[in-house]
């Protein structure tokens, strides 16, 4: 026998004897998963049995609501840019995932949902069985990139590794698998494969050649990078150097470019730089805000990459489109791009010019930046910040610094309300290593304020810094501000946070100036449990008149 057959029957997968859920479980453990988030039911029973058996290889989350489980696979994904996967039962326990599978979708996280399933022989009978509803597969196809069901032992393995294959490659996504309740037991003779591989993309070379023409002849170029440029921060700072490019980042962009470099630039200063820009290249960011709030007109030529090809043209066509990984596609672009460069003026001082302007704008927002500001002061260069819909969130996106990848956590253009509690826990059980803190308003951190207890069961270390304002702030403002105060489900009657917190065991707080906040943080982060760090409010200032600055350049006309 040949060296090669001999490799190859040496790596050659190992056959056993083993339940569905076994074969799943070990697939898991095989595709890099170390956690399942997961809240147990009788639809499940073999699976979770597949965990305990598999404890010293992956370990068993269990919260005290399913949105819960699949908030906290959302945040270890979005943390760690790896796969994460959570587990729940059929009908109303999948339901309650679903905001989170959606916001999966649209930040582009890698994450499994692993759903239970009444019996095979019943499904689309309509026979009324517990947590039966119609076309589940359905609903959940329609929420991730790929859907399937596990009809048999041998599938389970296949199904599972083609789902990684799917989540990886090009754009990551979610995935989701159903299995029936009795197939969950059946045992056969089964084969785990090896870890899932994406699909590679090869790199346009024609396509780089014409962005780099581009590039290198353009007077003021211009970057736009986004979630799809996180694994490319060190080549974006290489490509924004050799061109005097300046860097714009906006939520899923944050941390890309460490918001001290010369060239960084919020939303507000990238606006400024829109309007005179001819050249930009937009790395893994669908654009949207420029293209359909700021304007495009035919003097400016934009190249996208992005490794969704259906992205690149969705909104209007781009001078050149590059469907490819990111980092990939820069590092053939720095390669290119000296060719045909010429020398510009450093643009540090241009850049700093406009920060000091819109900083001047962003002053009005008080007291939401003199919080940011203690927060960023105490939370270490790693600390991982993630983002609410609450007025210190609304703010961070255009005012709070950032200065790694994946330090900033949005949820994106979903907006989804409650989402921070729950996704803290998965950031922090991701990146143990990192402190983490999240904010919320009083309206959105009683959608997942339960989850205290499995943070407090779990020895989960994030900080929450709770803004109690008694109110859905934004919607109040909106009511008062445009419907003649004519207030309606908008003001809201809280527990004593105080206690509330307390009785879970976690560390409750109190700060009432961002001075005080500064020394909560101080002994939040030292704390060896989950802490809540209430922050009595009153209405703020308005931060969307900022936020969503005029059109400054005519739409391109057809």
């Amino acid at each position: 026998m040949s060296q090669a057959a001999t490799r190859t029957r040496q790596s050659a997968p190992v056959a056993q004897r083993m339940t569905t859920g076994e074969a799943a479980v070990a697939s898991l453990i095989a595709n890099g998963i170390d956690h399942v988030f997961c809240l147990p039911g009788v639809q499940n029973d073999y699976l979770f049995d597949a965990l305990h058996g598999a404890q010293d290889r992956i370990r068993a989350v269990h919260t005290r609501h399913e949105q819960g489980a699949a908030y906290m696979a959302l945040g270890a994904a979005m943390a760690s840019g790896k796969p994460a996967a959570y587990a729940v039962v059929p009908g109303p326990g999948f339901l309650n995932t679903t905001a989170a599978l959606c916001t999966a979708y649209a930040v582009n996280a890698p994450i499994l949902a692993l759903v239970g399933q009444i019996p095979a022989a019943a499904i689309g009978r309509g026979y009324g069985l517990l947590h039966e509803i119609p076309d589940q597969l359905g609903t959940m196809r329609s929420l991730t990139k790929y859907a399937d069901r596990i009809h048999a032992p041998h599938e389970a393995p296949l199904k599972v590794t083609e789902a990684f294959r799917q989540m990886l490659s090009g754009r990551p996504r979610p995935t989701g698998l159903e299995c029936p309740i009795d197939v969950w037991s059946r045992r056969a003779v089964v084969r785990i494969p090896a870890a899932a591989t994406p699909d590679p993309i090869p790199v346009d070379t024609d396509a780089v050649e014409r962005a780099a023409k581009l590039l290198g002849e353009a007077q003021r170029p211009l970057i736009c990078a986004g979630g799809g440029a996180q694994v490319a921060s060190v080549e974006v700072r290489a490509i924004a150097e050799m061109l005097q490019a300046p860097v714009v980042m906006f939520r899923m962009g944050q941390g890309v470019l460490d918001r001290r470099h010369g060239l960084a630039a919020n939303v507000l200063v990238g606006h400024r730089l829109w309007e005179h820009a001819d050249v930009v290249l937009a790395v893994g960011t669908r654009l949207n805000l420029q293209i359909q709030q700021w304007g495009t007109d035919p003097q400016l030529k934009i190249i996208r990459v992005d490794a969704d090809a259906e992205e690149l043209d969705r909104m209007e066509r781009p001078a050149v489109g590059i469907c490819g990984d990111s980092a990939t596609t820069l590092r053939a672009l720095l390669d290119a791009v000296p060719a045909y460069n010429h020398r510009r003026e450093a643009r540090a001082d241009d850049v700093a010019e406009l920060r000091a302007r819109t900083d001047a704008d962003l002053s009005l927002l008080q007291p939401q930046l003199a919080y940011l500001s203690a927060i960023r002061d105490e939370l270490p260069e790693d600390g991982i910040f993630v983002d609410e819909l609450t007025q210190l969130g609304y703010a961070a996106r255009m005012a709070f610094p950032v200065y790694q990848p994946r330090t900033f956590i949005s949820p994106g253009y979903q907006g989804t309300l409650g989402w921070g509690v729950a996704t803290a826990l998965g950031v922090k059980l991701a990146r143990p290593n990192a402190p983490v803190v999240a904010v919320s308003g009083d309206g959105g951190f009683l959608f997942n304020a339960q989850e205290l207890a499995t943070a407090v069961q779990q020895r989960i270390h994030v900080v929450i810094v709770l803004v109690n304002d008694n109110a859905y702030g934004n919607v109040r403002r909106i009511q008062s501000d445009m419907f003649g105060n004519r207030l309606i489900g908008s003001d809201l009657h809280n527990p004593d946070f105080q206690k509330f917190v307390d009785s879970f065991g976690a560390l409750a707080l109190r700060a009432g100036s961002p001075d005080e906040l500064r020394a909560a943080l101080r002994t939040a982060l030292k704390a060896d449990g989950p802490v809540v760090i209430e922050v009595p409010a009153g209405p703020m200032p308005d931060p969307w008149r900022i936020l969503r600055p005029p059109r400054n350049r005519p739409t391109k006309t057809a």
